[in-house]
């Protein structure tokens, strides 16, 4: 099977983009890690596969696939190329775009200036939305790890993230501490583990280490999370400039039963075809 996609990235967070509405074709997890595979297929953090809708009221469907082959629920950075790849392939002509994910409806919508703007919906706390095994949704949760405790906050942006608050971000363990968060036995269906550092009221650097990807240059529902944490715990005030290792994003969040606005550069790196 011959397959066209297109390499793309949101801050250095790259993709590798299937047309499943032009395109069709069903892949195994083995095929999905091979396109995946940095020395042996075209290497990417996720594959992202763009659908027809399956309700009405809709523009497409979105599929996330991280890199080991499973399928996650939601993709910040990913939702912004997808908007700039249907675009630029005429799939659609509409600026703003109403598209399903696993876990609801997005709002993507292209601006003048070529960012991307997404409507990632409204962020959840409760344990059982995480999902987190614990008894009360506390700001702040203790979790043992190693020999640390560490202080976390639990937010769904469609997908699960605990954030940590550290003092220095380029310093900080998350090599060592980021899988053992990520598969924490209180986290039943593994987690984002994030790590922040304050730099003002408006504004904090972020490293993420991704349930099934490991640490990645960015990832814009770990930029949210950590943008809707902050907020939550007093330290920081919308909007917030999110310093990631491959570029900053913007988010704006208004609080309690406000979505989350994220807005950052989508970037096409070249197009292909591989047999698999």
């Amino acid at each position: 099977m011959k397959l066209k996609f297109s390499k793309m990235h949101g801050l250095g967070n790259d993709f590798v983009v299937l047309d499943g509405v032009r395109q069709q074709f069903s892949l195994t997890p083995e095929q999905l890690r091979h396109l995946g595979d940095r020395h042996f297929g075209v290497g990417c953090d996720q594959i992202l596969v763009v659908e027809k809708p399956t309700r009405p009221g809709v523009d497409f469907r979105y599929r996330i696939f991280n890199a080991d082959g499973g399928e996650v629920e939601q993709c910040g950075n990913g939702a912004r190329c997808f908007v700039r790849f249907v675009h630029e392939q005429g799939l659609t002509g509409k600026p703003e775009i109403l598209v399903e994910t696993m876990k609801g409806v997005i709002a993507p919508r292209l601006e003048a200036d070529g960012n991307v703007t997404v409507d990632m919906g409204i962020p959840r706390f409760l344990p059982e939305e995480i999902p987190f095994l614990n008894d009360d949704d506390s700001i702040i949760h203790h979790l043992d790890v190693a020999d640390d405790t560490l202080e976390i906050s639990v937010v769904s942006m469609g997908n699960p993230h605990a954030v940590n608050v550290v003092a220095d971000v380029d310093g900080a363990p998350v090599g060592v501490q980021g899988p053992a968060i990520e598969n924490h036995p209180r986290f039943p269906q593994r987690v984002n583990a994030g790590f922040m550092q304050v730099l003002d009221r408006h504004a904090i650097k972020l490293r993420v280490y991704e349930r099934g990807a490991g640490e990645t240059l960015a990832c814009g529902t770990g930029a949210c999370a950590a943008a809707v944490a902050g907020i939550r715990r007093g330290l920081l005030d919308s909007p917030v400039r999110v310093t990631t290792r491959g570029g900053d994003l913007s988010i704006a969040w208004g609080g309690a039963g406000c979505p989350v606005l994220m807005t950052g550069p989508a970037v096409t790196v070249f197009s292909g075809e591989i047999e698999l």
